[in-house]
């Protein structure tokens, strides 16, 4: 393999091309140590370290200290490994890494979003959110049932009812305009026209 060019990526990191291709990133003092220079032969010993030892242990570290900071789903911790110029099989074997050890869990993800946010958003829209976030509808089906049976939820209704008190509603008193602009927000937040119409009658 002929390291075919080195760009820096920032002060301390280059992204490394093999053959034209884009391979890895290595810090400065990795490509000194491995003697990688552009324009010479990457030997197959070098890059089974590179791929063998360096690059999963560090990727391991990395999703660890993110994990640490905050919760992510599978999905959003391969795409910040991936901005971070880890390639696809170093992140596969990161993932079930940390999957191992219950560190990431889609479902659990899931319930602690809706139990956070169900009092104001429908379970449409948590929904939304989640598929965004990466979380399949299965595991939001399982983590929205999970919640439901321990109590967990806000029953829409009720929080329509809260929703509407906030905005000062009044059946029969509110005008024309203000009761469509109402309307408007409990869709954006999620709810059915039905519940909707339910609710304001």
């Amino acid at each position: 393999m002929i390291i075919s060019q080195i760009l820096p990526l920032n002060k301390s990191r280059s992204r490394v091309f093999l053959d034209g291709e884009f391979a890895f990133v290595l810090y400065k003092g990795e490509l000194n140590r491995l003697h990688i220079e552009e324009g010479e032969d990457l030997s197959e010993e070098t890059y089974a370290q590179i791929m063998n030892e360096i690059l999963p242990k560090r990727a391991k570290l990395r999703a660890m200290n993110m994990l640490q900071t905050k919760s992510y789903t599978e999905s959003e911790l391969a795409r910040k490994l991936r901005d971070g110029g880890y390639p696809e099989p170093i992140i596969k074997d990161t993932l079930s890494y940390v999957a191992s050890y219950g560190y990431t869990d889609d479902v659990r993800f899931a319930a602690d979003y809706i139990r956070y946010h169900c009092k104001d958003r429908g379970r449409r829209r948590l929904m939304m959110e989640l598929q965004r976030k990466g979380v399949s509808e299965a595991s939001f089906d399982k983590a929205w049932q999970e919640c439901e049976d321990l109590g967990l939820t806000e029953d829409e209704d009720t929080s329509l009812q809260m929703l509407l008190q906030k905005k000062h509603y009044e059946p029969g008193q509110t005008d024309e305009k203000l009761r469509r602009k109402i309307v408007s927000y409990l869709l954006r937040r999620g709810y059915s026209m039905e519940r909707i119409m339910h609710a304001i009658s």
